[in-house]
């Protein structure tokens, strides 16, 4: 036999053994992914390290670390649905349960004062009910992402200016004046006028509900970033609040959030996560800070050229 054909058996030969090799690292990793009892932090490892077969158990890894991520995410969605679903259903039981109480009492009652009192504490408690069902709808429709807003260059202060028009008797009520402080009174940003219009007015019955004293409403423009973004327009909505230390700030936005662990302060959890969810719709964000008995919320919204 000459070289020729030694040299050329010695070849097939070694790519015999290393299609073999590499039919094996696979149907390896084939096994490992079909198992069922394998711990969310097993990793698919190999024998036999080529560039190929270690790029495929990567890439294996990969999926599983971005499916344990999403199935994590997940987890945390259904627990938060279920706190929510609680809140929902403890706000919604509590009034009711009040009405149907009087409603009872004024069946049971014989004197005319008596019975009317009755009948306005239960519909007290109707009327709370009607305006958490009015918020839910509310945040249904400021979550629809399927429903884009028509966002259009707008003056923010006109329609801020407004709404403090609106909030007038609330404001007179407790002797309380708004300070403005706008760094330029004829900024605009891009949004949907009807959306920055109910985020003025969730933000300032934030203010009037939980407030101890007046909100400063200030403005600044803010530059482009270093990373391609364009220009923003930040409003600042501060007061002071009672127990600011008790709030958490990184949660205020959340669904049905309450500073108050009893969730008896007012409201119904809704108007912030409002808020949160028309200033990601519009291409702004919010955010906010307590600090030394003060509350601030920080909209930034884009602004328009």
């Amino acid at each position: 036999m000459d070289l020729g054909w030694m040299v050329a058996i010695a070849l097939a030969v070694a790519l015999i053994g290393a299609v073999a090799l590499y039919e094996r690292e696979l149907g390896r990793l084939a096994r490992f992914l079909r198992r069922d009892d394998r711990s969310a932090n097993e990793r698919a490892t190999v024998s036999f390290s080529t560039p190929g077969v270690s790029s495929v158990a990567a890439a294996v890894n990969d999926e599983m670390d971005a499916l344990r991520d999403e199935r994590a995410a997940l987890g945390e969605r259904q627990e938060a649905f279920q706190r929510d679903l609680a809140a929902l259903s403890h706000d919604i039981r509590t009034p009711l349960a009040g009405a149907q109480g009087y409603l009872q009492l004024h069946g049971r009652s014989t004197s005319p004062a008596e019975r009317e009192r009755c009948l306005r504490e239960a519909s007290s408690r109707l009327s709370a009910m009607r305006e958490l069902t009015d918020r839910l709808f509310d945040y249904a429709k400021a979550a629809d992402s399927d429903s884009p807003l028509a966002c259009e260059p707008v003056e923010v202060l006109p329609i801020l200016a407004e709404v403090l028009a609106g909030a007038y008797p609330q404001f007179a009520e407790r002797g309380w004046e708004p300070a403005i402080d706008f760094e330029d009174d004829g900024a605009a940003v891009l949004a949907d006028p009807e959306a920055l219009s109910r985020v003025f007015s969730n933000l300032l019955a934030n203010a009037l509900r939980h407030g101890a004293s007046a909100p400063t409403i200030a403005q600044r423009l803010l530059p482009p970033g270093d990373r391609g973004e364009g220009g923003m327009v930040e409003l600042v909505f501060s007061n002071k609040v009672e127990g600011a230390d008790a709030i958490e700030a990184d949660r205020l936005f959340e669904r049905f959030y309450r500073a108050d662990g009893a969730r008896s302060g007012g409201g119904s959890g809704l108007g912030l996560a409002i808020v949160a969810s028309l200033c990601k719709r519009m291409g702004g964000s919010v955010a906010a800070v307590a600090s030394r008995g003060f509350l601030s919320i920080m909209v930034r919204l884009p602004a328009a050229m």
